[in-house]
């Protein structure tokens, strides 16, 4: 998750039209002396933010037609950062576009220097609620898959021993404590076992 409040701050200002850069980076004035990288050129600009390793990306497109919001949105879907997006307008199928492509905050006509730090605030918390939420989930999955491992383990060494299922579960157990495993490696093993042979 992000984390910037300890160390220079760095963002990386996207847009084609350095006039309207320069509003984005006064609206930036009240951070503590960030560090602002204004990206002026699409060309290799993927390359060039990785490069950068901004904290932060904010994209100013003004009214750019669908092509080149998609050829944004691609770039979005690849970056795990904050990225706030400006255009002048937009429509449903644009807004839902940009959720799609990670974007954190998509704002539709509100380029002035005085909103910029709210919304650059909003979209650290969006993206760092988001990456919980991916974090949590991808936990639980994994736990589930454990789980399942397990359960199929003790079907297993029930069928081949004749045993019940308290009495797999604890062999499971007493196999992990003895080789300092956890139990779903060893259910991992019996399971990758059972197949290697040919297992139902």
């Amino acid at each position: 998750m992000l984390q910037c409040n300890m160390r220079v701050m760095k963002i990386a200002i996207v847009d084609e039209s350095a006039a309207r850069a320069s509003i984005i980076e006064e609206g930036l004035a009240e951070l503590d002396n960030p560090e602002i990288h204004i990206l002026t050129d699409r060309q290799g600009l993927l390359a060039r933010i990785e490069q950068i390793g901004p904290d932060i990306v904010l994209i100013d497109l003004g009214n750019p037609s669908r092509d080149v919001l998609e050829e944004y949105f691609s770039v979005s879907r690849v970056l795990s950062r904050p990225i706030a997006m400006f255009v002048d307008e937009s429509d449903d199928e644009s807004i839902a576009a940009s959720i799609d492509a990670g974007v954190s905050s998509y704002v539709v006509d509100g380029l002035s220097a005085n909103r910029i730090k709210p919304i650059l605030d909003l979209a650290v918390k969006r993206f760092n609620a988001f990456a919980r939420l991916q974090s949590d989930l991808a936990e639980a999955k994994g736990k589930l898959a454990e789980r399942e491992t397990i359960d199929r383990a003790k079907r297993i060494l029930m069928d081949s021993k004749g045993v019940s299922e308290p009495e797999a579960y604890a062999e499971l157990r007493r196999k992990a404590m003895s080789s300092s495993k956890r139990i779903a490696e060893i259910a991992e093993a019996v399971v990758t076992a059972h197949d290697l042979i040919g297992g139902d």
